[in-house]
């Protein structure tokens, strides 16, 4: 089944491009694009996509940021995805915080995001490598040096095989790339994925990896 999508971005010419992206590729529809907060607060709940690559500088008016917040509160079903310039901290944390499952960088591949857009669909929460290089920083950041994190028993639960999975996720891979790099099939990566997610308790890979470094 394919899997519908709705574009926000007030660049008409990245709109267009995202547009290209998503009507050439197979397994992935279009249903909406639009360029402001005020039009995507209308359209998105008519159109009840199942992502939103949501650009966060929307001209004056609410942000990309703003309308995830509001429309996350009220159809929590719809996964939204940043799709930006934006590298900074406060920027990824503040979307990630009003319930973007997803945040990657417009200078992004197509391959790539057609690839971030299925993995968010199947559960994952993808991001650029730089985001995620970003998002562990700040986890390391904040771990005390001097003691043990306080989740690190929970980790003792993993095996050797789901630890080095979870490294590699917290790294920004995909799934394809943990594949190869293991010498494993995606399948079998998903698998692994899922039980790491039901032995942690958690439902995606932001929270995984803020489990891992014990935030």
């Amino acid at each position: 089944m394919d899997i519908s999508i709705c574009i926000v971005d007030d660049n008409k010419d990245i709109r267009s491009a995202l547009e290209q992206i998503i009507l050439m590729s197979d397994g992935y529809q279009l249903l909406g694009s639009v360029g402001s907060a005020e039009e995507a607060m209308q359209q998105i709940p008519l159109l009840s996509p199942d992502i939103v690559l949501m650009d966060i500088n929307l001209g004056e008016g609410e942000s990309g940021i703003d309308c995830v917040r509001h429309l996350k509160a009220e159809h929590p079903d719809i996964l939204f995805m940043m799709c930006t310039v934006y590298e900074d901290d406060e920027k990824i944390f503040e979307a990630l915080t009003a319930g973007a499952s997803g945040y990657i960088l417009k200078k992004t591949a197509p391959h790539k995001l057609l690839e971030a857009i299925r993995e968010l669909q199947e559960g994952g929460a993808p991001m650029s490598s730089q985001i995620a290089r970003k998002v562990v920083g700040a986890f390391m950041h904040n771990k005390p040096v001097e003691k043990e994190a306080p989740e690190a028993s929970s980790l003792s639960v993993l095996s050797n095989r789901e630890k080095e999975i979870l490294e590699l996720l917290a790294r920004g891979m995909l799934y394809k790339e943990i594949a190869a790099s293991l010498f494993i099939s995606q399948e079998t990566v998903r698998k692994h994925v899922y039980h790491i997610y039901e032995k942690l308790h958690v439902n995606n890979r932001v929270e995984a990896i803020n489990k891992f470094f014990g935030r």
